[in-house]
């Protein structure tokens, strides 16, 4: 079974050794062993679940939905319903999210063509275009 230290899953994970602590503190990280010197080993186990834990907490979850999603996942078929449960609410959280950053981005869009235009007609000389022709709502 290979091993690593907190500096190494540091770097994997893109994680602070502080962050590796507190996970570890808050019962999302267990099984973490010590060395004779007190120092933290980490196992491929350990870098899954930050994988895990880094894509749903990109995702916007709460670090109490994670703690419980973790804690499911212990006894997971004691828990297949409330582990659905929670990832079918967090997908429909990310699907209105993503729904809202592509209304954004489209009213970006238009900011950038509108004001490209406003340059070409500067330029050129010409009548500056009216934002209400390029709004969409």
């Amino acid at each position: 079974m290979k091993t690593y230290t907190i500096k190494e899953v540091g770097e994997i994970s893109e994680l602070t050794s502080s962050t590796l602590r507190y996970y570890e503190e808050e019962g999302i990280l267990k099984g973490v062993e010590r060395t004779a010197n007190r120092q933290r080993i980490y196992t491929d186990k350990h870098l899954s679940i930050l994988r895990t834990l880094k894509c749903l907490k990109g995702t916007g979850m709460s670090m109490q939905q994670l703690k419980q999603f973790f804690l499911y996942e212990e006894k997971e078929t004691e828990h297949l319903d409330e582990i659905l449960d929670l990832l079918n609410g967090q997908r429909e959280k990310v699907q209105r999210d993503l729904a809202q950053l592509q209304q954004d981005l489209d009213k970006v869009e238009r900011k950038i063509c509108y004001y490209k235009d406003i340059k070409a007609a500067h330029t050129a000389g010409k009548k500056l275009p009216d934002w209400s022709d390029y709004k969409n709502n």
